[in-house]
C-alpha cells in the first residue's frame, strides 16, 4: 500500500464530492435549527427528492425540470412536517422519523408502480446534471485534478453556503429567525410572527433537502436505489450540531465525513475489509456528535462561570 496512492491531489476533490450531498442535508437542518426545530426528517426529504429527480429526468429528459420538481417535492414533505409540528403541536422528532419511514415506503412503492423496477433503477434516458469543464486547467495538472469537471450542483453548494450565511447574519429575516430560535416569547413580544417564521424555515429547508436528493441521484450518481441516502441526512444533522448551525462551520464538519468516505473507498482497494470501510461513516458520526456536545457543554460552563463571577 503506497501512501501517495491514497493521499494525493485527487483526494481533495474526492472529499468534496463525497461531502456535497451531506452539505446540502446539513444546510437543510441548519435552517430549521436556527428556529430551534430539529429536522430529523432530512433523510426522508432527500430520499423523496432523489426519486423524484430520477423519475422526472427519465420521463422528460430535462435535468433542470427534474431539479425543480424534486425541490417542490421536498417542500411538500416539509410542509407535512410543518403542519404536524406547528399547527398540531406534535413532537418534531417523532414527525421526522415518521417522514423517514414514509419516504422509504413511498419511494419503494412508486419505483415499482411507476418505473416497474424493484431495488434500483438506471437507464440511458436519465439525463444527469452536467459537469463544468474548464479548458485552461488542463495544462495545470494539480488544479485540473482538483477543480475541473465539477458537477453544476457541486459549484452551487458553495454559493448556497455563502448565501445562507448572508441570510442568517446580514438580513432582517435572519435576525428574526434567530430570535425565534433563541427566545420565542421575546420574539413574539417584539411583534415577530413566530409561526410564520417557523413555516418559512421548514419550507425552505424542504427546498434544499429536495435539491440534496436531486444532486445525489443526478449529480453524484445517475440512478435511484432504495434507501440510497444511506444515512447522509443524519450525517448532515450531526455536522449541523458540530458547526453550531453556522453554514460555514457546518460545511467544514461535512468535509470530515467526505474525507472519511474517500479514504475508506481507497484503502478498500488494498485489502482492508469492507465491513471496516462501511463502519467508518457511522463511527465518524458518533465522534463528531460527541465533540460537538462536549464543546457545547464546555461553552455553557464558561458562560455560567462568567455570569457567577467564577464562584
Amino acid at each position: 500500500m503506497k501512501f501517495s496512492n491514497i493521499v494525493n491531489a485527487s483526494l481533495i476533490y474526492a472529499t468534496f464530492r463525497s461531502a456535497t450531498p451531506i452539505i446540502y442535508a446539513a444546510l437543510c437542518a441548519a435552517i430549521t435549527q436556527q428556529a430551534n426545530i430539529l429536522n430529523i426528517g432530512t433523510e426522508g426529504i432527500m430520499l423523496v427528492g432523489a426519486f423524484t429527480a430520477v423519475t422526472v429526468s427519465y420521463l422528460t429528459g430535462s435535468w433542470v425540470l427534474a431539479i425543480v420538481i424534486s425541490m417542490l417535492a421536498g417542500m411538500v414533505i416539509a410542509w407535512i412536517m410543518a403542519i404536524g409540528h406547528i399547527k398540531y403541536q406534535a413532537e418534531i422528532c417523532a414527525i421526522g422519523m415518521g417522514i423517514n419511514m414514509f419516504a422509504l415506503a413511498i419511494t419503494k412503492f412508486l419505483l415499482n408502480s411507476i418505473l416497474g423496477k424493484s431495488g434500483s433503477f438506471t437507464d440511458p434516458s436519465i439525463v444527469g446534471i452536467p459537469r463544468v469543464h474548464i479548458p485552461f486547467l488542463e495544462n495545470i495538472p494539480v488544479l485540473n485534478q482538483i477543480f475541473n469537471d465539477w458537477c453544476i450542483t457541486e459549484w452551487l453548494v458553495i454559493v448556497l453556503v455563502i448565501v445562507v450565511t448572508f441570510l442568517f447574519y446580514k438580513t432582517v429575516w435572519g435576525l428574526r429567525l434567530r430570535a425565534v430560535g433563541k427566545f420565542e416569547l421575546a420574539a413574539q413580544t417584539a411583534g415577530i410572527n413566530v409561526n410564520a417564521m417557523k413555516y418559512q424555515a421548514i419550507l425552505i429547508s424542504g427546498l434544499i433537502g429536495g435539491l440534496a436528493g436531486a444532486h445525489l441521484s443526478l449529480g453524484y450518481s445517475k440512478l435511484f436505489t432504495e434507501g440510497m441516502t444511506n444515512s447522509r441526512g443524519f450525517m448532515g444533522v450531526a455536522a449541523m450540531y458540530f458547526g453550531g448551525a453556522h453554514p460555514v462551520f457546518t460545511a467544514l464538519g461535512c468535509l470530515i465525513f467526505g474525507f472519511a468516505d474517500s479514504i475508506g473507498a481507497r484503502v478498500q482497494a488494498y485489502g482492508v475489509p469492507s465491513q471496516f470501510v462501511l463502519l467508518m461513516p457511522y463511527v465518524i458520526t458518533v465522534v463528531v456528535l460527541a465533540i460537538s456536545m462536549i464543546s457545547k457543554k464546555s461553552a455553557e460552563q464558561k458562560k455560567k462561570s462568567s455570569l457567577t463571577g467564577g464562584n
